[in-house]
């Protein structure tokens, strides 16, 4: 694959990277993500992985722009609300980088659909806000051997955790069984400052870029959280924990 002058331009700032260089841009224009959400969390990662050069990103999300959105939503503008939120997606990321592919999703992951949906993509990032919806992804990527970022948003806290299958514990191992939504205190009911998921997003994206060019250590077997009241991180551990009958299944 050569380069087009464009490419060149482009992509200069990742192509004189260490760590990334031509191969690592390549691989990037050569990958495909899905995001399960084209909310908070999803925003910035479709934005950033759009701007990188991904060549190929998958938009799966039900919901339509609501006024309410756009204090945190930032793929999303004033004059696309009442729009599908794929829709309004993919006009954002045609605007960063005509060159990207995108398959949108308009009735977002079921039971029914999500087996199909994962099989085509290389990565598979979680912006959704439910736990249903967060097990749902965890449980098809551990079946289906993909690897998925975790991320999760509220108030002022968010966290996030990558799966890589068979080298780290998914959240089936790490919470049990899937917690009931209405014990979820959910954005709409307690607020988030407009600023997390910007970056938890983006560190959601990251993980992303690292697991497809091999860079660096991935978050694997343990939990990144931080805290924006008082601007810290910490890590929590969960290598070595007993694997859940899903990874347990699935390494049958």
């Amino acid at each position: 694959m050569a380069f087009s002058a464009e490419e060149l331009e482009r992509y200069s700032r990742h192509i004189i990277l260490k760590g990334m260089g031509v191969k690592g841009q390549k691989a990037l224009l050569s990958s495909s993500v899905l995001v399960v959400g084209a909310g908070g969390l999803g925003s910035p990662a479709i934005m950033y992985l759009a701007a990188s050069g991904v060549g190929h990103i998958g938009i799966a999300d039900f919901d339509e722009v609501a006024l309410s959105n756009l204090q945190r939503q930032i793929i999303h503008k004033t004059d696309t609300v009442g729009f599908a939120k794929v829709l309004s997606a993919r006009a954002a990321v045609k605007a960063i980088n005509p060159s990207v592919k995108t398959a949108i999703y308009e009735n977002g992951v079921t039971p029914d659909n999500i087996d199909e949906i994962i099989s085509k993509y290389d990565f598979i990032i979680d912006g959704t806000d439910s736990f249903s919806a967060k097990f749902l992804i965890n449980d098809a990527c551990v079946r289906n051997r993909k690897p998925f970022c975790y991320g999760g948003i509220k108030e002022f806290s968010g966290q996030l955790m990558t799966y890589v299958p068979g080298k780290s514990p998914c959240l089936g191992c790490i919470f049990g069984d899937v917690p009931p939504d209405d014990g979820c205190e959910s954005c709409s009911a307690v607020g988030v400052i407009g600023t997390l998921p910007g970056i938890i997003g983006s560190l959601q994206a990251l993980e992303a870029q690292k697991y497809i060019i091999g860079a660096g250590e991935l978050l694997t077997g343990q939990m990144l959280i931080f805290d924006g009241l008082n601007a810290s991180f910490r890590k929590v551990n969960f290598s070595g924990i007993e694997p859940c009958r899903i990874c347990k299944s699935a390494a049958e």
